[in-house]
């Protein structure tokens, strides 16, 4: 089975966070007669996974709206939200901001009915183990996601009677990641490295999360912490210690974009697209009330794709393409990361076309590339909507700078060189210990930026990276992001974040505003 079946949903699963109207699908069972076998339980889990492939998660307006608060990428979209996100000018009031916030919280809230009535199921205690250790990773990742993308935020951990218990308050940063860490430490001692040799209905189901994948993130966040010693802990049992040989950097960095290769060695975790003709569904999974005829497709390679191939709602900046072009390969070439990520006329390179046709813009317009099919010989352009590329949350190659980043910040300097340069190999970049040989700490701070930029450019990570930096707050390294991105002009202190929506505020008197708002 190559991808985990999301579009068989319950009724019951379908409430968010917040339900105010006591209102019941009379075709719905209702959570207090739900939960009663190992059927329920298996069900349950698979419903969690669909909330990752809606509008306000990977479909499209998360990696949207994350990738477009980075300096590597911008809004040129007549819909004024996806301009106003890039700049810092959003609104409270935004539809995809309020998207974002609802699915996230729907990924938490069908996390936390497993989480709380499955370990009273009887069945098999392998099993239920996994699908709790499922539960607590993808309830991780959206508290996680929602953390960095609002900074405060509810923490709602049990399933309240009384609506008015809905009203979660406000989590201090010691408790939104204290909880983090702890559902990635749960997952992490519960879930298999691999579903391959399992007994169960989810046996050799591939896409499920792992113990590679919740050490993984589990790493992130101390990293994110500055917990630098937690962090290389986790990062090095991935590469050097226990999981040591589970993943790998593939030969070709395309192919973590691609819709063939998918769940790949070098895949920690990656969300489930699929066509229709293989998966079936006849509905657009923007969200709303699920049924068995949504589909399980992407709607990022229309949104990112160029002039007459997709809607063009963003743009490269001219300076990633321009810090793509730094240093040639021992070859003497482009980095080839350049022409995976970025849509350029480069006839050195032999790349003079799009979608297989002849170069149609001007010589020196430049265009999104990654997830889009440009390339791939995609029968048509992105405009047919109906993408099924996978969306990778994590990487190898992002355990291998992080780890670096880790040993760095723990006076480690000379040995972070080795797992920059895995990463450079693969781009056939020059050994870094001769062409920036003695490298201090603040050195390698900046080349662990640059580095970073080239490789996960447009992959949800880069505002994230300025920000826990504190580059913004750094007057030398704010005027660096304006010269990048004329959008950082319009900044102020706290607008880095979306602000919380207006109609969350409206109906949570214990929900407090945050600096965005």
């Amino acid at each position: 089975m190559k991808k985990i079946c999301c579009y068989i949903l319950l009724g019951l699963l379908a409430t968010g966070c917040k339900k105010e109207l006591d209102i019941q699908n009379p075709n719905a069972k209702t959570i207090d007669v739900y939960w009663k076998t190992a059927a329920d339980a298996q069900a349950g889990v698979n419903a969690i996974y669909n909330s990752l492939i809606q509008d306000g998660t990977y479909m499209r307006m998360f990696p949207a709206l994350t990738d477009s608060r980075g300096d590597d990428f911008y809004g040129d979209s007549p819909w004024g939200d996806l301009v106003q996100v890039g700049n810092f000018t959003i609104p409270s009031n935004s539809g995809p901001v309020q998207w974002i916030w609802a699915t996230h919280y729907q990924l938490i809230w069908r996390a936390n009915q497993v989480i709380v009535n499955v370990p009273a199921i009887e069945m098999d205690t392998e099993l239920k183990k996994r699908i709790l250790g499922q539960a607590a990773f993808l309830r991780g990742v959206a508290l996680f996601n929602l953390a960095n993308t609002y900074k405060s935020i509810p923490v709602p951990l049990e399933l309240p009677t009384d609506k008015t218990k809905y009203h979660t308050p406000t989590a201090t940063d010691e408790e939104l990641w204290g909880q983090i860490i702890s559902d990635f430490k749960t997952a992490k001692e519960s879930l298999p490295v691999t579903y391959a040799g399992v007994n169960g209905p989810d046996a050799g189901n591939i896409g499920r999360a792992t113990k590679g994948a919740a050490t993984g993130m589990l790493g992130k966040a101390y990293l994110y912490q500055k917990k630098w010693t937690e962090a290389a802990a986790e990062f090095n049992e991935l590469i050097n210690g226990a999981q040591k040989g589970t993943y790998a950097l593939m030969p070709d960095y395309r192919d973590n974009f691609k819709e063939i290769n998918e769940n790949n060695k070098e895949s920690l975790f990656e969300v489930q697209f699929g066509q229709p003709d293989a998966l079936g569904g006849t509905v657009m999974n923007y969200g709303g009330e699920p049924n068995a005829n949504w589909k399980q497709v992407s709607s990022i390679g229309r949104t990112y794709a160029m002039d007459g191939y997709g809607y063009s709602d963003f743009m490269p900046t001219r300076w990633i393409y321009e810090e793509f072009k730094q240093e040639k390969t021992k070859a003497g070439k482009s980095d080839p990361r350049l022409l995976a990520t970025i849509a350029s006329y480069e006839p050195a390179d032999n790349s003079i076309t799009v979608y297989g046709n002849k170069w149609p813009f001007a010589l020196d317009k430049i265009y999104p590339r990654k997830y889009t099919h440009d390339g791939l010989n995609w029968p048509g352009n992105d405009d047919q909507e109906n993408s099924g590329i996978n969306y990778r949350i994590l990487r190898y190659a992002d355990v291998l700078l992080m780890y670096a980043e880790a040993l760095n910040e723990t006076g480690n300097t000379i040995e972070a060189y080795n797992y920059i340069q895995q990463v450079r190999d693969r781009a056939g970049l020059p050994d870094l210990k001769t062409v920036k040989p003695g490298l201090g700490q603040v050195g390698m701070r900046d080349q662990l930026g640059h580095e970073r930029a080239l490789e996960f450019a447009t992959e949800s990570i880069r505002i994230n990276d300025i920000i826990r930096w504190g580059w913004l707050y750094d007057p030398v390294k704010l005027a660096e992001l304006r010269a990048h991105d004329p959008d950082f002009k319009t900044w102020i202190p706290g607008k880095e974040y979306l602000p919380i929506p207006l109609s969350e505020l409206n109906v949570n008197p214990n929900l407090k505003r945050n600096s965005a708002n």
